[in-house]
């Protein structure tokens, strides 16, 4: 099954997907071990496979989908033995698809980026960000609670840190943050972005230049 649904990844065939986990709830479990894929492309297209996924599930079984969350969330521990490193993006992700149905994982999700111990962080801060920036729409009330975390971010020596606290204060709608620090908008620093379904090489500036525009 693996192989097949990396062949529809490949393809963006994210309908085709939906349709087999329909009948074959494995395909959640599948998606996330192709979250560890070696070609980061695959390993974000199966992010995104996974929202639509569980969306399509949570209508006819959505504890199925409230499971794999609560995976997910386990995968986020050295317990589980084998840390998934895109689990706040793939739990953000589905909540985001189903914010009403599983309201209370926003706050799960948003809070990572604050309870995950430093050493962690390392691996996680620029998708814990990147998932605060997703679930933004749907949980203002949390992203505010986390704000200083997310600006403290852009003065991060990690350029893919700093374009991800970018992106997600546009997302959030706190541009205005970006406003008066000339020293992001001129950052030439690479951060790589998935859009439309591929991942995309911008500067740190440019992110910021679309956020301030974007406003």
């Amino acid at each position: 099954m693996k192989r097949e649904l990396r062949t529809l990844l490949v393809e963006r065939r994210f309908d085709e997907i939906a349709e087999r986990a329909s009948v074959r709830r494995r395909v959640l479990g599948s998606l996330v071990s192709l979250t560890f894929d070696p070609d980061p492309e695959i390993g974000w297209r199966a992010v995104e496979a996974m929202g639509i996924v569980a969306a399509r599930i949570a209508g006819e079984d959505p504890e199925a989908v409230r499971e794999h969350l609560r995976k997910l969330f386990w995968l986020l521990s050295e317990e589980s033995g084998g840390i998934c490193w895109r689990a706040p993006e793939a739990m953000a992700e589905i909540v985001s698809r189903e914010p009403v149905r599983y309201a209370d994982f926003i706050p799960i999700v948003i809070h990572l980026i604050q309870e995950t111990a430093e050493e962690d962080l390392a691996h996680f801060r620029p998708g814990m960000l990147w998932a605060i920036g997703r679930l933004g729409a749907v949980g203002a009330q949390e992203a505010q609670e986390v704000l200083p975390t997310v600006i403290a971010a852009l003065e991060h020596e990690d350029p893919q840190v700093r374009g991800m606290a970018v992106w997600t204060l546009g997302r959030v709608g706190r541009a205005e943050v970006l406003a008066r620090r000339d020293r992001l908008i001129a950052d030439e620093g690479v951060v790589t972005v998935y859009e439309n379904g591929e991942l995309v090489d911008r500067s740190v500036g440019e992110l910021t230049r679309r956020a301030l525009a974007a406003e």
